[in-house]
Parts: C-alpha cells; structure tokens; sequence
C-alpha cells in the first residue's frame, strides 16, 4: 500500500496554436494509504485528468504537466517502470470500451494478467475469482461487444479485481449500472478495501450509496483550481443532498386509452446469442409524450432501441407509425427516429464542438427554431466557451451534454434515449432535462428514455414501463 500524493500539480493540454490552458493549477492533495476516498466535482473539472495522471496514464499519453507531480509513496509516478507500476496502480475507465481489447470476457482478463507478466498457472484461478466477486460468471464467453454498458462496467471491474493492484482508481464506475447492482458493488469494493487493505480513489458525480462507505471526501473545483478534503460533518452535509429517495411513492399516471400509439409491438421477440431478452404479446409507446424504460442491466433495454432503430435483428411485428420497422427503408427511417447512443463518443462525426453543432443544424427537421436559441442552450449547458474545442478532449459530461444537443436539434419525430444521463453532475443534470422537456414540448416530439438514474425524472417524463421477466410493464410508480 501507498499514499497517493499531488504536490503543486499543474496539467495543460496543449493546443494547436501553441497555447497551454491549464486544465488543473496548483493541486495539492493527499489520498491516504488503504482508505476508501471520493473524488467528486462539476462535470469538466478535471476528474478524470487527475485520475490519469494518478495512474501514469498522463502526461504519457496526454497532455503536459506543466508544474508540480504526484507521488505513490516515496516514489514520482513518472519515474516507475511501466512493468511495475501496473503491478501498483490500475484504473478503470469512465468508459469501458476505451479499455477493452480482445473480444470476450475471459479473453480481456487473461489479456490484463498476461500483461502484468502473471505465471500461466495462476490466471484461471485469478479470473475465475474476479468474475464470482462481481458476480458476473455467467457472462465469461460472451461477447463483449453484445453486452450493456452496466455489463460492460462489471467486467472492466473484474478486470481491476483480478490484477491485484494495491491501489484501485475507478472513474465513474457505477454510471451505467442499475440501482441493485450499484450497492452491491460498492460493498464489495469496500469489503476488498478492508480485507486485502487496497488503497481505492473513485470518481463520481452521484454520491448516492457511498456515506456508509468511504473514509473521504474531496471535492474539485469547477475551474481545476482548488481540491479540498471535506472534514466530516461538511462531508455529511454533501452527502444529506444524495440520499437514496424512495421513487415508489412518486406518481405517474399510466397511458390513457386516448393516447396515439406511434411504435406498436405485437409478439415482439428480441434475442442476444442464444438467450431470450423480450417476449412480448403486445405493446406500444405514445405519440407526443415521454416514457421512461426501466429494468435491470443486461434485461434488453439497449436491444429494444437498437431493434426500433433497426439496428438489431427481431422476430414478430414492430410498428412505426403502422408501417413494419424492417421495411422502411434506412434514408426514410432516419428522418422518423434517431437514437442517442449510451455512449457520446460514437455519435460525433467531425473534429470541433462547432463542426458537430453546424452539421445538425444542416440536418435539423426546424433549423430556424435552434438557429434561435442555439446560443441560450449552449450558455445554459456550459459549452459555450468550448465551441473551437476538439470534441474527444472534452470531459465524459461535457461530451454527454454536447451529444444530447446535437440530438435534439436533429429534432426527428421520435427520440431513442440510451442512459442519457451518465457523467453528468446534479446542475447538468437539471439543465439537460429542461431542455429536452422544452424541445419535447416545442416540437411536439415523442421520445423514449432508458436510464437507471431516477432522480427527479418524475418531472420530465409521462410515463414508465419496465422490462422485468422478459416483459414491458406500464407502472404508475418511478421505482
């Protein structure tokens, strides 16, 4: 075990113009030996660079650090031998995909141990172990491009755990997982940190679910400048603002049979591989409002979206505007629906914020409504300043609010949101669901949400349907 020191740290990301604004100034921080501490912080603070420099990840990938340095123990990062330091230090990504490298489950954790130069005899053991502590056995041999994100967090969990690093650095890794699986989780990390003495440092946006857990809380600043450990009762108090709220005393009032059905499924079956994901005698979604999808990670919610965008194979009949999905033809499709993908990074077409805005716009159902307010919109989501930025250096929020934007000003009839919410901080959060409600509302849009974030969600959506036991529920409740 190790402590974690920032001394006096400054990290720039140097521009093409020869500029060097910096991202983080003058950080100076201690993260102690084997306890559990909370990185929290407005979305573009910098979490995520401090979590890569932390790792060695940066500047030697990004970057530059122009003042200061972090040490693990007695030791500067920067001068470990990359061999050792992933034997003392591992990371998992805000996104998964970014860390992935084979094709399946057992392959990627085989992959990380032959790495860390792990004798052949002790992998299968090790992976074995990593994959019942998450308890993610069963998703050994998938694929892991046919998993949810909320699977796809797991395993790069169990990538962490089976590597037996001492110190345990995790960005945002709850962002996709359902409710359940987030505090069963988190009480395994905390179980790991207690009985294996592992010093873990996470990064997160929603504080939900940690109070009985971590040992610290530090807080970034939203320009990068100052990084403060709370003492307890100012850490009770950010705490009191994130405690779990019983959604199922929140009311929703189921459809109305004179609502218009714009998607129809009747004995809708979706599959993944050899297993059944939904089978579905009938049901619809309603033209003009906005329904919350729901249900466990790994259940089908992604998949449904994917099949109503015709992105994924089904059996029976799914209708869009009465006209079965599978014959219309991709062009006209596109102009109906348009799904958000759970993931920002594979949305963007071009380089810069205002290359992505300027296609939409040049793609957009009612150009001359965004024209007009494109520019409120984005001082409201805090991008306005960013408009000549290159869109993959921006933070995982940032990209999230940048790629909903760019979505809504499409402003195709029907809306696909898959977890639209992750990465983003509690102001974000509100701001991104007024304007989607605003947008709904003004160019009378039917949209679909999935997410496993329920708070205050109450008032942006009309309805709720779960997908539990292979079937799609209408629900009065959030829970």
């Amino acid at each position: 075990m190790a402590t974690i020191s920032v001394k006096n740290l400054s990290f720039s990301y140097p521009t093409e113009d020869g500029q060097k604004p910096l991202t983080l100034t003058n950080l100076s921080a201690t993260f102690p030996s084997g306890g559990f501490s909370l990185l929290t912080g407005p979305s573009g603070s910098g979490k995520s660079t401090l979590m890569k420099i932390i790792s060695g990840l940066y500047p030697k990938f990004g970057g530059l650090v122009t003042a200061g340095e972090v040490r693990l123990g007695d030791q500067k990062i920067s001068e470990i031998p990359e061999q050792d330091r992933g034997q003392l230090v591992a990371m998992m990504f805000q996104n998964p995909n970014q860390q992935f490298a084979m094709d399946t489950v057992e392959r990627e954790l085989i992959f990380a141990l032959e790495n860390q130069c792990v004798p052949p005899a002790e992998m299968m053991p090790r992976v074995d172990r990593a994959l019942d502590y998450v308890e993610i056995s069963q998703l050994r041999h998938r694929q892991l491009n046919s998993l949810s994100g909320g699977e796809k967090q797991k395993v790069a969990l169990a990538v962490i755990i089976a590597m037996k690093a001492d110190t345990i650095l995790l960005d945002e890794p709850f962002a996709s997982v359902d409710p359940i699986a987030r505090q069963l989780l988190l009480s395994k990390l905390a179980k790991l940190q207690h009985d294996e003495h592992k010093t873990i440092l996470i990064s997160d946006h929603d504080l939900e679910d940690y109070d009985q857990y971590i040992d610290h809380l530090f807080v970034l600043n939203g320009t990068g400048d100052s990084l403060k450990l709370l003492d307890k009762d100012a850490a009770e108090r950010k705490m009191a603002n994130f405690k779990r709220q019983d959604t199922s005393k929140q009311y929703l009032s189921l459809p109305a049979q004179t609502d218009h059905s714009i998607i129809e499924a009747h004995d809708l079956n979706l599959t993944a591989g050899t297993s059944t994901l939904l089978n579905q005698p009938n049901v619809s979604f309603f033209q003009h409002h906005i329904t919350l999808l729901t249900g466990a990670n790994g259940t089908g919610k992604s998949t449904l979206l994917l099949a109503i965008s015709k992105l994924h194979p089904y059996q029976g009949t799914l209708l869009l505007n009465q006209k079965e999905i599978a014959k219309i033809r991709n062009k006209q499709l596109l102009q109906e629906v348009v799904l958000v993908f759970q993931d920002a990074d594979q949305q963007f077409l071009n380089v810069t914020v205002t290359e992505e805005l300027a296609l939409s716009l040049k793609n957009s159902h009612t150009p001359e409504y965004f024209e007009k307010r494109l520019p409120d919109f984005l001082k409201q989501l805090q991008l306005a300043d960013l408009q000549d930025h290159v869109v993959y250096t921006l933070s995982g929020g940032q990209k999230k609010k940048l790629q909903i934007l760019e979505m809504l000003i499409m402003a195709t009839p029907v809306m696909l949101f898959d977890e639209p919410f992750t990465g983003l901080d509690f102001s974000s959060l509100q701001t991104v669901m007024a304007i989607m409600k605003q947008v709904a509302q003004d160019c009378q849009q039917t949209m679909v949400i999935v997410s496993h974030q329920l708070f205050g969600l109450d008032a942006l959506v009309d309805y709720h349907v779960k997908l539990e036991n292979k079937h799609l529920q209408y629900v009065e409740g959030l829970a």
